[in-house]
């Protein structure tokens, strides 16, 4: 894959892959894990499901899985309990273009991306792990969707990594949810910075740099978090049903490095 863009032949798709494809122009992308045989996995907004409360919703709900006017026979029927489902890659697509989620990328890799929700510095799982938890997700539930929370790249991530953000008072580990915020609040935070420069070039650098800084240590593998965990798949779904999740003492995660 090329540094500008993830995008990838469906022939080359092995199971245990991340993948994701562009929804709304662009403005959000919606992820899975695909799992073998033209199936994917994802996490999807439901009946249930808590979006963002705001006009973003509108914006984001083509992120969800494709209904076509004539019921694809080969995809699984969603369980109406979860947004956990399971679909054919055409489907999980939508008519989009395909593209694979990168892992253990280079800090300056991972710069380099201007657009969150494409790659991690955090190291992906086996395989056969990621599809494993992939399934029993789809059986059990990933919880209530929230677009910055708990969201489709959420869901793949963790299937990948084991990983999870704990601390719901912030964004979770997506990198879309982070780059949302980020442009916006990069430049908030940078505007106090004019009363060292007036150039325009020089605010709109700060900007970027403070962007990309908050970028880095929102991400899942950068070391930089302490709100992180490895969490069983299996001791997962037993928290969530319980409610207890939440109170999970954090691990001491080792920085990722190129």
């Amino acid at each position: 894959m090329g540094l500008l863009s993830n995008r990838v032949g469906k022939e080359s798709l092995k199971a245990g892959d991340h993948i994701y494809s562009w929804r709304t122009a662009y403005i959000y992308a919606h992820h899975g894990i695909y799992i073998g045989d033209h199936k994917v996995v994802h996490f999807t907004r439901r009946g249930q499901e808590v979006g963002t409360g705001t006009v973003l919703d509108l914006l984001l709900v083509s992120s969800g899985p494709a209904r076509p006017r004539v019921p694809c026979p080969t995809c699984t029927p969603p369980k109406d309990d979860h947004g956990v489902v399971a679909s054919c890659l055409d489907c999980f697509l939508s008519g989009g273009i395909l593209y694979r989620f990168e892992y253990s990328v280079s800090p300056a890799h991972f710069l380099t991306k201007a657009r969150g929700g494409t790659c991690t510095l955090a190291v992906a799982d086996p395989d056969d792990i990621v599809i494993h938890r992939a399934k029993f997700l789809l059986n059990n539930g990933f919880g209530c969707y929230n677009v910055f929370k708990n969201n489709c790249e959420d869901f793949a991530i963790y299937c990948k990594t084991g990983l999870l953000v704990l601390d719901q008072r912030s964004i979770g580990q997506g990198g879309q949810a982070v780059s949302i915020v980020g442009g916006p609040l990069a430049a908030v935070l940078s505007s106090p910075l004019r009363l060292v420069t007036t150039n325009l070039y020089g605010m709109a650098a700060t900007a970027v740099g403070v962007y990309c800084a908050s970028r880095y240590a929102a991400d899942i593998g950068s070391g930089m978090r302490r709100d992180v965990v490895k969490v069983s798949v299996e001791d997962l779904t037993g928290r969530l049903a319980a409610g207890v999740l939440k109170v999970m003492e954090p691990l001491s995660l080792p920085a990722i490095v190129s």
